[in-house]
């Protein structure tokens, strides 16, 4: 690859005010940085050897989520980010918390290098939405944007810091209209680069979906895992009840602490499969902001992958910034437990922190094969085939199944699942998903054509600006909150992107 012409062409935004953020338009550039097979996390710290498989009983990891919405409520109603309207309405709600929120964005760039200082093995895998680092630009916070950076760039902090990549506008995927979502994921790609470069991009290997949300429809899920393999990803994070075995069984409990094959057939007979890790034991702050995970690890044995023992992994993932236990507890047992391993045993051995890619390559350098993982599919995915050869399988008969399905089956349903399994993302928001459904038909009516004509069009203004009212319209926000405000929101970002594109 020739890494440095590509690097250097690669824009980077410096003007904060700036009306459109940097999302879009060198895709093929993109594509040429993210596709690639080399190892990210094969070196560890200069001067030390790597950790042994044989001296690792179990391991775990932890991700922290954070995520602020894009909304129409600036002056003379420009967007703006959520976090800026909590600054500038202090007295509403909770907008009080605005600058404990910034201070937990920024934060990781200091703890990182204060436990490294002394003498700890941190990890941390990080999740922040676009939506979130386009408003840090927007409001001018460099001191965020900068912490962030020291974590992501500087190659000493490089073994302890794995960004995860997510959906731009923070789209849960089962609803957003299939030919967004590899836009949503090549935006995120986009603008990740555009703050902290090339090379950091190159080190992203995992996904991380809103919501924890799989989409269970055989051809979402399908074009789903596809659109993630076409960007570079090599794994996701899988919220353990989204799932079930090939023979429809929840997950047996020991599988999900190893890493596993996610199976997606669509409804046309093809297949695709992608590395899954298993997050466990639902969305509650605590089990991270209390580092429940290390001390779960603790109780693991290996496993036997391929013949080879393996050490079991502990998966989390967390709101960083939301309640109290985040604000005020977290910082407190994340030195304590680091503290606690470097005491014990330096943070090589026994049980020990892990970021995601990190793990599996350290699994695949000890020789397991991922063709050997154990499989899983998408919940509900069983009764589909149980009914249809998949290798016979028709666009017309899998819909005719699932229509019956949703008739005779009271818990049969194809919205996907995810932590909020007591919340529907479709029922009940008809007045937000159809004008989402029908921005991006009329989107893609006008410029799928003009793209395939002319792929630099992505980088004209016109484009832009529609793409980013596409994009906007699906951040789940605009249906978690419920109805009223928020989706009063969603209408006028509606609005606006249809007389874009009238």
């Amino acid at each position: 690859m020739k890494k440095n012409n590509v690097m250097n062409a690669f824009p980077v935004l410096e003007d904060l005010h700036h009306s459109l953020p940097n999302f879009c338009g060198w895709e093929s550039e993109i594509s040429t940085i993210v596709n690639h097979q080399e190892p990210i996390f094969k070196t560890t710290i200069e001067g030390t050897d790597p950790p042994s498989i044989n001296q690792i009983w179990a391991g775990f990891a932890c991700a922290l989520h954070f995520h602020q919405p894009t909304i129409p409520t600036g002056e003379n109603g420009a967007l703006i980010s959520n976090l800026q309207y909590m600054f500038e309405h202090p007295q509403q709600g909770d907008n009080h918390n605005a600058e404990p929120f910034a201070w937990c964005y920024r934060r990781m760039g200091e703890f990182i290098p204060q436990l490294v200082a002394e003498g700890c093995q941190p990890r941390i895998m990080l999740d922040y939405s676009g939506n979130l680092l386009w408003g840090l630009r927007q409001m001018g916070r460099d001191d965020i944007l900068n912490s962030l950076k020291k974590i992501t760039c500087d190659t000493q902090y490089q073994p302890y810091v794995e960004w995860l990549g997510t959906m731009w506008s923070h789209a849960v995927i089962p609803s957003t209209p299939i030919p967004d979502i590899l836009l949503q994921i090549q935006a995120w790609q986009h603008h990740f680069a555009s703050i902290f470069g090339a090379e950091a991009l190159k080190r992203v290997k995992g996904f991380s979906p809103p919501e924890m949300h799989l989409p269970n429809h055989p051809d979402t899920l399908y074009e789903y895992i596809k659109a993630l393999k076409a960007c570079g990803y090599r794994w996701l994070l899988v919220q353990e009840h989204s799932v079930e075995t090939l023979e429809g069984w929840g997950l047996p409990h020991e599988q999900k602490y190893i890493p596993n094959r996610l199976i997606a057939r669509n409804s046309q007979g093809e297949t695709l499969s992608m590395i899954a890790l298993i997050k466990t034991q639902g969305s509650d702050t605590k089990l991270v902001a209390q580092m429940q995970p290390y001390f779960e690890a603790k109780t693991k044995q290996k496993q036997s992958i391929s013949g080879i023992e393996v050490p079991a992994l502990v998966t989390q993932i967390a709101d960083g910034e939301n309640g109290g236990v985040m604000m005020n507890e977290y910082p407190r047992d994340f030195f304590r437990i680091y503290h606690e391993m470097r005491d014990q045993n330096g943070g090589n051995s026994g049980v020990i922190a892990f970021n995601g890619t990190e793990y599996l390559e350290l699994l695949e350098a000890s020789g397991v094969n991922p063709e050997d993982y154990p499989t899983c599919q998408a919940v509900h995915q069983h009764k589909i085939w149980q009914q249809i050869d998949p290798s016979q399988a028709t666009p017309e008969a899998v819909e005719a199944v699932i229509t019956d399905l949703k008739q005779t089956d009271h818990q049969f349903q194809m919205e996907g699942a995810s932590w909020t399994n007591h919340l529907s993302w479709v029922q009940g928001y008809e007045n937000v998903l159809e004008p989402m459904k029908q921005l991006s038909i009329a989107f893609h009516q006008k410029y799928d054509s003009l793209v395939q004509e002319n792929p630099h069009i992505t980088k004209e203004f016109h484009y832009q600006q529609a793409l980013l009212y596409n994009l906007l319209l699906q951040t789940s926000c605009f249906r978690y909150w419920g109805q009223g405000t928020w989706t009063d929101y969603a209408k006028e970002l509606y609005r606006r992107g249809m007389e874009i594109l009238s």
